[in-house]
């Protein structure tokens, strides 16, 4: 089976961990660019942030730069065609899950059933308690969370649903999504997340483990769902190094994994033998077309080799 790759998108938000300088003087036009060369070049996905508020201790790492991921998703579904449209990670726990779910089956309706829902904690507190939801329950909280918008996103236009933080019935909400089932990835690395991944999950989304320490935390997965009696396939996702394909003529940073396509497909290649269903890629680049540049040859020239 081929290895699937996505992209968390530049722009759309800004945490020094990760951007590139370029970025902050990006915006919109440059966002829908990038989002069509993900889409031209075969990208499974094309992933965005969800941050409400930051508050000013963390501004200086983590910005204040964080679109709106239901709406960004909108604006770049109504310019590509085929890529996938993935939060990662909403945090569903700062919103009633019937409002999620009305934008949500919105965005699945209109993009003809192209969405994947990323779903995560969250680790704020401000952001929380300026929302008037109690940070130290977010882990109960999502976990309901999850099941109340399965519920909500499922195929029945009067949902129900009844639990200790949510309560609905007889209330009915069109359009539904296009998707049957919309899929939920649950992200993060903590014992609790690769738990809630493994039981609740279609998916899971890892918080940057490095290459050691994946195959421990796939096979606890895996137990963990068999101990369960779940059954249906689990998409295990990884983040991987950053890539520059290519010899780059700058310095992109000791950790980045460069070099000939057959070079970087070869190395990427080991993921899939951990049990890894589909990676996440994020390449150095200097400039919007330099990005796209390399989001082309990759599609063209690393992609094939991954099967």
């Amino acid at each position: 089976m081929s290895l699937a790759y996505g992209i968390q998108l530049p722009v759309q938000s800004q945490s020094t961990l990760y951007t590139e300088g370029w970025e902050a003087a990006a915006g919109a036009a440059d966002l829908v660019e990038v989002a069509r060369a993900v889409d031209r070049a075969g990208f499974a996905y094309l992933a965005v942030c969800d941050h409400v508020v930051i508050p000013r201790r963390l501004a200086p790492a983590m910005s204040t730069v964080w679109y709106d991921p239901v709406a960004t998703l909108a604006h770049l579904a109504a310019v590509t065609g085929r890529v996938r449209l993935l939060s990662h990670v909403a945090v569903v726990a700062l919103r009633h899950p019937l409002l999620s779910a009305k934008q949500y089956a919105t965005l699945d309706h209109l993009s003809g059933g192209r969405l994947i829902l990323g779903v995560g904690a969250g680790h704020v507190r401000e952001e929380f308690e300026v929302l008037g939801v109690d940070f130290g329950r977010r882990g109960a909280l999502l976990d309901e969370t999850i099941d109340a918008l399965r519920a909500a996103l499922g195929e029945e236009e009067f949902p129900e649903h009844h639990g200790g933080f949510f309560d609905f019935a007889g209330l009915g909400q069109r359009p539904r999504p296009t998707q049957t089932a919309v899929p939920v990835w649950v992200g993060g690395s903590s014992p609790a997340a690769v738990r809630r991944a493994a039981l609740k999950g279609d998916g899971w989304l890892p918080q940057g483990d490095p290459r050691d320490r994946l195959p421990g935390q796939i096979a606890k997965l895996r137990a963990l769902r068999e101990e369960a009696g779940v059954k249906e396939p689990l998409t295990v996702g990884a983040i991987t190094e950053p890539l520059y394909v290519g010899t780059a003529g700058w310095d992109v940073g000791r950790r980045t994994l460069t070099g000939p396509p057959e070079e970087i497909a070869e190395s990427l290649r080991a993921y899939r033998a951990m049990g890894v269903d589909q990676i996440q890629v994020r390449f150095r680049s200097r400039n919007r077309d330099e990005l796209i540049d390399q989001i082309a040859v990759f599609g063209a020239a690393v992609a094939p080799e991954l099967d």
